[in-house]
């Protein structure tokens, strides 16, 4: 039995061999991809272990702010579209959390979910922000969530766009899409390929999966996220990233102890995390707005830009008027 079971781990080892040579793609240096999709708005803060941090600070600054983060293996070029309708209005700030975008890899090799809060909180402090809004899709609504629930004195509103962080139990759907990358990077053996293998098959799954109107997935999206995942060491990072904890699951008491304005965004059609998980949010979370959209995937800033911007603008106008 011990052969049979050599023999297959030594086989296993040769077929990734096999795979990383030939699937193998090597890393873009960071001064060409950070030139590429960097932008006049863009600024750097180095942050010692937690990285150089890529983040844009736009529109008004003497209007309310409100920080959106991005979601898993994107950035935060994905609230691109969102910030040219905020901008005439409101202060934007977006970021590049660790392990992401124009940020990558950083010292620490930390990824946690308190890292990135800890990323949140000192750009916060650089920018001297004493309160604002804050809001995230997929992993970075988690983020915000955790931020707001550690800071809630900083916080006049929380926004949750298609938001991970929910324990699944009662609200899994197990006839969801599944994405593959996210499925081969929970696997270790695939891992140890994941940092040298070409990105591009499973970026482009992973956005048809996301987006429920396929006609938003246009080449150049691909190229974007593709590129930024080739990025000298966000392979890495990645991996790191994956190898860590699970993203952190909100209990009740958490859920219930918010206490300011929060809009709950969603598109029914979500492939990544299921509708149902919108309503565990709505049943608990005590002042909440919601904006769900029919024919809609996991990614409504950049599926629908104008409707879901619309619906944000008037909720940030609602908290002036308070």
């Amino acid at each position: 039995m011990m052969k049979i079971l050599k023999f297959l781990s030594l086989t296993l080892i040769l077929l990734l061999g096999c795979a990383a040579v030939i699937l193998y793609e090597g890393d873009i240096p960071r001064d060409v991809i950070d030139a590429r999709y960097s932008s006049p708005d863009s600024q750097f803060a180095d942050l010692g272990d937690l990285g150089r941090v890529h983040y844009r600070d736009e529109g008004r600054r003497q209007s309310p702010p409100i920080i959106l983060l991005h979601g898993s293996n994107a950035s935060l070029h994905t609230f691109e579209p969102w910030v040219m309708s905020l901008e005439e209005k409101f202060r934007v700030i977006t970021i590049d959390l660790p392990g992401h975008g124009l940020t990558g890899e950083i010292p620490s090799g930390n990824y946690s979910s308190e890292s990135m809060v800890s990323v949140v909180n000192q750009i916060v402090s650089l920018l001297n922000l004493e309160q604002f809004v804050i809001g995230g899709n997929s992993m970075g609504g988690s983020i915000a969530l955790r931020y707001a629930l550690d800071h809630p004195e900083k916080i006049t509103g929380l926004v949750l766009i298609n938001s991970s962080g929910l324990i699944r139990k009662k609200f899994d759907n197990d006839d969801s899409q599944s994405v593959w990358a996210f499925k081969l990077l929970g696997n270790p053996w695939l891992r140890v390929i994941g940092e040298v293998v070409d990105p591009y098959y499973l970026v482009s799954q992973g956005l048809r999966a996301a987006f429920y109107n396929q006609t938003v997935v246009t080449e150049a999206m691909i190229m974007r996220y593709n590129d930024l995942a080739l990025r000298e060491g966000s392979r890495g990072a990645t991996m790191k990233r994956f190898s860590g904890t699970a993203d952190e699951k909100y209990q009740t008491e958490d859920l219930v102890s918010i206490n300011v304005p929060t809009l709950l965004m969603w598109g029914k059609e979500d492939a990544v995390i299921p509708f149902a998980f919108a309503s565990g949010y709505e049943e608990l979370i005590p002042n909440v707005t919601t904006a769900y959209y029919d024919g809609v995937g996991h990614i409504p800033m950049e599926e629908i830009p104008e409707t879901s911007v619309a619906d944000l603008i008037a909720f940030l106008e609602t908290l002036n008027e308070s």
